[in-house]
């Protein structure tokens, strides 16, 4: 095994000085600014930046909590017809970028929107979005699902005899609900609200559209528009830092929270809703399902019916898509690949090196696209500057970005793999390469095809990193929504939102038969959620 261990350590440790690069030159641009500088930033940008950033943050977890919570609860807890459809309409609101949401809300609330007419019969104002509080409400629209979907398999997995048992001692609902129901679920809400407050930390698309400053859109500005790196690395840093603190409070809270079922515990089946019941489940359902799925949906098919009557659909729109295709392809392959390394060496050789190869592959997950190009372009310039400008940086940006799916992906197939497999493998004399090629890869396929589509489908739906290391000319489907957005022509950005649209469907129905697959393993359908 010490044969094997070497060259998988080498190799593993490699991938994982890969996935630092932005990291590592994030921090040296930072590094890089005088005291004085550092001074001007807190006095001018940093305030105001940690107060958006982070009060956007707390009101986008508290509109998902209520919304997933409420929805979860409903659809594991009462049985009606429609609630196979319902559960895959409160789930396909992943499908859609924040940049598409806000953009489709944008139009839709304006004077001449089908919202913003509405809103003027009976308010007589127009409704402004602009602001916090439209971006807290298109992130939570945007969001929501993550908590019911890990909400909602928790629910169906807790243990029906501890609720029982507090009915019987004469427990109300509401408070069965609140001192039994909701204490089982706390691990499953603590991973939800993980995924959803990393997703706002990072977001840029909606932002930008809605203009509301956080660190995410000035790390952008100042790349794109000041040209100062240096400043950019500076608030790079705080933002790195504010999601690492998140994401270690995260993991001590839910640790303190954990619980075990026994196994002879039994698991929930719906109730028959009542006729009452299913007042309150289709008006609430209903309202959520038409703002998050149903209406968005419904203008992207409006304006892509005009685009194709209008023949605005051309070979230049399908030019866009086969670059969205390629680069998603190629990041997808190269991180199904490199991730395989990481992801053996952890499973098979418990160390410290192991889990700090795991851990550094991993930081995509607190890198937004705006950091990670940052540093992808400090390393151009430093040691590749042959590269700048070109294609490889853009596909190397979105590796790192995406490689913690690839990582937990081929892991979780790994760790389901019997070492006994492998050993006779060896017995019978296959040697590592072809013990991986003839038993190790054929069995964890699965994995790394679910790596190779969840990376795929994040990969053509990044829109920073692609913005500020395409090369010239080369535009995508996120590139061009975001230009025609800029320039209201909403009949080629249509389209293109729709296509990303049903691009993005298979990841969100691999994510969902995971999720039920697992039973409620709440850590690993976190993970594939960033």
């Amino acid at each position: 095994m010490h044969s094997v261990a070497r060259p998988l350590a080498s190799t593993a440790s490699l991938v994982a000085l890969l996935a630092a690069i932005p990291l590592i030159f994030v921090g040296y641009n930072s590094s890089q600014l005088t005291l004085a500088k550092w001074v001007a930033l807190w006095q001018n940008r940093i305030p105001e930046l940690l107060a958006n950033t982070l009060s956007l943050s707390v009101l986008v977890a508290i509109g998902c909590l209520i919304l997933g919570i409420s929805s979860a609860w409903l659809v594991a807890r009462r049985d009606f017809k429609g609630r196979r459809v319902v559960s895959w309409l409160l789930i396909l609101p992943l499908a859609i970028p924040t940049y598409v949401f806000a953009h489709i809300y944008t139009i839709m609330t304006a004077d001449d929107g089908w919202l913003g007419q509405i809103w003027l019969v009976f308010f007589d104002s127009s409704l402004d979005i602009f602001n916090i509080w439209g971006t807290a409400l298109v992130l939570t629209l945007a969001g929501f699902s993550y908590v019911f979907l890990l909400v909602r398999i928790a629910l169906m997995d807790a243990n029906r005899s501890l609720e029982e048992a507090a009915r019987i001692q004469g427990a109300s609902s509401l408070a069965v609900f609140w001192h039994v129901s909701l204490p089982l679920i706390r691990p499953a809400i603590a991973a939800a609200m993980a995924v959803v407050v990393l997703h706002t930390l990072s977001d840029f698309g909606a932002v930008s559209m809605l203009r509301f400053q956080t660190f995410t859109l000035s790390i952008y500005l100042q790349m794109s528009g000041r040209l100062d790196y240096e400043a950019a690395a500076g608030l790079s840093l705080i933002l790195v830092a504010l999601s690492l603190t998140f994401m270690i409070l995260e993991r001590f809270f839910r640790r303190r929270a954990r619980y075990f079922s026994t196994a002879q515990s039994r698991h929930h089946t719906a109730r028959k809703a009542s006729k009452g019941e299913l007042v309150i489940i289709w008006s609430w359902l209903g309202l959520i399902c038409l703002f998050a799925f149903l209406l968005p949906l419904l203008w992207m098919l409006q304006w892509t019916w005009q685009a194709i009557t209008n023949g605005a659909i051309d070979a230049r729109f399908w030019g866009y898509t086969f670059n969205s295709l390629t680069v998603g392809a190629l990041a997808a392959t190269l991180a199904m690949v490199i991730a395989l390394p990481v992801g053996l060496f952890h499973t098979r050789i418990k160390s410290r090196l192991s889990s700090a190869c795991l851990y550094f592959s991993s930081v995509g997950f607190v890198l937004p696209g705006p950091v990670v190009a940052l540093g992808i372009i400090s390393f151009a310039v430093f040691a590749l500057p042959a590269l700048y400008g070109g294609l490889t940086l853009l596909v190397l940006a979105l590796v790192i970005r995406f490689l913690p799916l690839a990582v937990q992906s081929q892991e979780a197939a790994m760790q389901q793999l019997t070492p006994s497999i492998e050993q006779a493998g060896r017995v019978l004399g296959a040697g590592p390469l072809e013990n991986l090629k003839r038993v190790i890869l054929p069995m964890i396929r699965g994995g790394m095809a679910s790596a190779w589509v969840l990376v795929f489908i994040d990969s053509i739906k990044e829109l920073p990193a692609t913005l500020l290391l395409r090369p010239v000319g080369f535009d995508t489907l996120p590139v061009r929504i975001w230009i025609e957005a800029s320039e209201e022509m909403l009949e080629l950005a249509a389209p293109a939102a729709l296509i990303i649209v049903i691009a993005t469907i298979p990841a969100i129905w691999l994510m969902a038969r995971t999720g039920v697959n697992n039973n409620g393993n709440q850590d690993e359908a976190a993970s594939r959620g960033f």
